[in-house]
């Protein structure tokens, strides 16, 4: 992404007010935690492109794009979009949301809620914590004392990994997440949870731990990681979800 200039963290921060910060992640990661002030338009040709040429009719401010961060390309890809599309001055901020929150709480929102502590993240180790292997996985699946979700979105599915077995609800589905994660909390049973690469889970334990959910654990490389174990490579090519 050479063409694409980049905006560094402390010249976000300066410069907040006078910018349009895009959120081109999925709505699920965007409304758990975002930058305050920031817009979302999801990294999508055909919503972006429209989206942000009518941003530009409504002043010259510079349009900074921001995702994950670090291994996620999609403020990059957004800016290439708005470029080829003809709108200028576009930046990408690509130091990572987890690394914005840290420094800037007062300028990130959690849960709706802001300014957000360093007690509010989750952190890579404790999402780790929660990680087990396929073989794990599959064992406590057939034990049959736990509730297994998967959360892949339509158009990750492919087939069930566990036929039967499991349910279904997609991160945009508040109503059946919340309907699936009650009963696991009646039943007093483990949830399993599984998304595509692994990436989706890290957002719905947010969810989770404000549910007071205290038995869950998650699929470590989602489905994609559970075909690679089982069968030393991954099902199917699988395009970043970061």
């Amino acid at each position: 992404f050479k063409n694409v200039a980049v905006m560094e963290m402390e010249a976000l921060h300066h410069q907040l007010d006078g910018v349009v910060l895009v959120d081109v992640r999925s709505r699920y990661e965007y409304e758990t935690l975002h930058i305050k002030g920031a817009l979302h338009i999801p990294l999508d040709k055909q919503k972006l492109v429209p989206a942000v040429q009518e941003l530009r009719k409504q002043g010259p401010k510079p349009i900074v794009f921001y995702c994950n961060g670090t291994t996620c390309k999609k403020s990059y890809e957004a800016a290439e979009l708005a470029m080829g599309a003809g709108v200028g001055n576009v930046y990408a901020y690509d130091a990572g949301l987890d690394a914005w929150t840290r420094q800037h709480p007062e300028q990130s929102v959690l849960l709706g809620r802001s300014p957000v502590t360093a007690n509010d993240l989750i952190d890579m180790a404790k999402f780790k914590q929660r990680l087990i292997s396929a073989s794990d996985f599959e064992a406590r699946v057939e034990q049959g004392n736990s509730i297994v979700l998967d959360i892949r979105d339509l158009r990750q599915r492919d087939s069930a990994l566990f036929p039967f077995k499991e349910e279904r609800a997609t991160l945009d589905d508040q109503r059946r997440l919340a309907e699936v994660v009650a009963k696991a909390k009646r039943a007093d049973k483990p949830l399993l949870v599984y998304d595509k690469v692994g990436k989706q889970t890290r957002w719905f334990q947010y969810f989770l731990e404000k549910e007071g959910v205290k038995q869950y654990f998650f699929l470590d490389g989602g489905s994609e990681g559970y075909f690679e174990a089982k069968f030393g490579k991954a099902k199917f090519a699988v395009p970043d979800q970061s």
